[in-house]
């Protein structure tokens, strides 16, 4: 259980990159939990946990999105593993974008940082956010928009400078 919960994030956004519905990802990775736990004994311990959770979890995927009419488009001529592979391709720059973004969202002002940690941590609807900040719906979308661009341009100028050292 502690070596799932250690790769839960990383096997969560493995399984985005393939079933993008929410609804749909909670499933497959509940699905993938218990699959893991059936079969913990078969693991090589001695290896890295996370790959071959994301592995294994791919595979459930693929048998889950099999039996989802709507979603078989994926599956069909190994786009799944298509994407899972050019996933791994893109592993370190992933990882050295999201750095930069923890970096760029603790340089946000509080009242800032309020407005994304509870739309996009919490999950709130728009109109909690709005009225915790004490702006109107369309004044916290507005926020949003110019608060997402600001840290976009944040990673972009911290990749710069990176790559300059």
């Amino acid at each position: 259980m502690q070596l799932f919960l250690a790769s839960e994030r990383e096997v969560y956004r493995y399984v985005s990159a393939i079933a993008p519905a929410k609804a749909d990802v909670e499933e497959i990775m509940q699905q993938t939990a218990v699959e893991l736990w059936r079969k913990f004994g078969e693991f090589d311990l001695s290896r890295p946990f996370t790959p071959l959770a994301c592995r294994f979890a791919l595979n459930v995927a693929k048998a889950w999105l099999a039996r989802k009419r709507r979603w078989q488009g994926i599956i069909a001529g190994d786009l799944a593993d298509r994407i899972a592979d050019r996933r791994v391709e893109l592993l370190p720059e992933f990882n050295s974008r999201l750095r930069h973004l923890d970096a760029c969202l603790q340089k946000l002002p509080p009242e800032q940082r309020q407005l994304i940690d509870g739309y996009y941590f919490r999950q709130q609807p728009i109109e909690i956010v709005a009225a915790e900040a004490h702006r109107t719906v369309a004044a916290a979308y507005k926020a949003l928009q110019r608060i997402r661009l600001a840290i976009e341009n944040c990673i972009e100028e911290a990749e710069r400078m990176e790559a300059a050292s």
